[in-house]
């Protein structure tokens, strides 16, 4: 028995040496036509420790989420805001007790919009609960083929990464009516406050009696206390478009990198950006610099070889960057085209030509993952020790 255990032991310790030594390699990839150590066996090993896509209905945050939705919905507001009511009065028959009326009957139909203000943010809530459901179950069900492997460009993903554009655009629609609802409670606001001032003033004037200024006390209190309610209801309301502003911005870019994924055929997770969680602007132009950034001492973090047509580099490199952006979320790269030194000035020419085309088509692929574009310097070498076309990623 003992023996048994003892060998039960050692086995188990020497299934662990392998993943250890994939996760010191995994930091440092360097990347050749020959399929990398990282895009078959080690990847299928490294991918169940990310969270699958069936989990994408519990809330994760961006930076864990992996290849599952990389961000639930923030939280909608859950007060209702229904009016406590105008206390009704008999009229007395002078100038102020007419006032009082009219501002009673202002004040009633005041709160009667209020009413169905709340009515109509309760129901956009629910529909944007809806949205976001469907949302998040279709994102999901492409994560989860993904995440077991599939086709480059698959047309049953293709379809339903279009049902998930078309549901992300209902909830933008969504946030459009919300908004358009905040402006409608700022005029509610606009109106109360005009009503508080003309129930102060409606005390100056002459000529009222004793049941005038009482009801003219009660008034100005529910005038008051429909003051705070507007108040409160346009803040849950610009609270709930804030932030679904910005949860709709974060999928956005989300899908981006989903839609290289289905066109890849792989996973890879939350968008770049997201995961540093950055605020970094989008679409910024990036010149290709002509002179040489200084790497003398530097040790790349990523070294890919163009040695042939359609080096699969996507995977490794967004593993590379991300790990790096989690731990350095303003983290900024020096990308640089290396092209060889030898063979004569038109090789030299035609190899820098395409190192430089090989260093835009990783930029693009970094812009798709959700990295903005101003993070990344571009520059070009020539290299005598360089035998084919590189790219190489340095960590600034």
């Amino acid at each position: 028995m003992v023996f048994m255990k003892f060998r039960n032991v050692m086995m188990a310790g020497l299934l662990l040496l392998p993943a250890c030594g994939f996760t010191e390699e995994a930091l440092w990839p360097s990347l050749t036509g020959e399929d990398p150590a990282g895009s078959s066996t080690p990847q299928a090993r490294e991918q169940p420790q990310q969270p699958s896509s069936q989990m994408a209905a519990q809330p994760l945050p961006a930076s864990s989420a992996g290849g599952a939705v990389s961000s639930a919905q923030p939280l909608l507001g859950t007060n209702q805001f229904k009016p406590t009511g105008v206390t009704p009065g008999s009229p007395t028959g002078t100038f102020v007790g007419k006032k009082v009326v009219d501002l009673r009957t202002e004040l009633q139909r005041l709160q009667g919009a209020i009413a169905q203000h709340n009515k109509a943010l309760q129901q956009m809530r629910g529909k944007m609960v809806q949205d976001s459901q469907r949302y998040h179950g279709t994102v999901a069900a492409i994560n989860a083929r993904l995440q077991v492997g599939t086709t480059p460009g698959n047309p049953i993903l293709v379809q339903q990464f279009n049902s998930a554009q078309s549901e992300l655009d209902r909830l933008s629609v969504d946030i459009g009516e919300m908004n358009r609802l905040a402006t409608a409670v700022s005029a509610d606001s606009t109106m109360s406050a005009y009503l508080a001032e003309s129930a102060r003033s409606a005390f100056t004037i002459s000529g009222a009696v004793d049941e005038d200024h009482r009801q003219l006390a009660i008034l100005e209190d529910e005038v008051n206390r429909t003051v705070v309610l507007i108040d409160r209801l346009l803040k849950e309301v610009a609270d709930d478009v804030r932030r679904q502003t910005s949860y709709v911005s974060t999928e956005r870019s989300n899908l981006n990198l989903l839609s290289a994924g289905v066109k890849s055929g792989e996973i890879y997770g939350g968008s770049l950006v997201n995961r540093a969680m950055a605020s970094a602007a989008a679409g910024t132009p990036v010149n290709m610099s002509k002179g040489a950034v200084d790497i003398t001492g530097r040790r790349p973090l990523v070294v890919i070889r163009f040695d042939r047509p359609n080096v699969p580099f996507q995977q490794a490199l967004y593993n590379a960057v991300s790990r790096v952006l989690e731990r350095r979320p303003n983290a900024a790269f020096d990308m640089v085209a290396v092209a060889p030194a030898g063979g004569g000035a038109a090789r030299v020419a035609l190899n820098s030509t395409k190192a430089r085309r090989h260093a835009e088509t990783v930029l693009r692929s970094l812009i798709e993952m959700g990295l903005p574009p101003n993070r990344v310097a571009v520059s070009a070498k020539t290299s005598n020790t360089a035998k084919i076309n590189e790219v190489h990623l340095y960590l600034r």
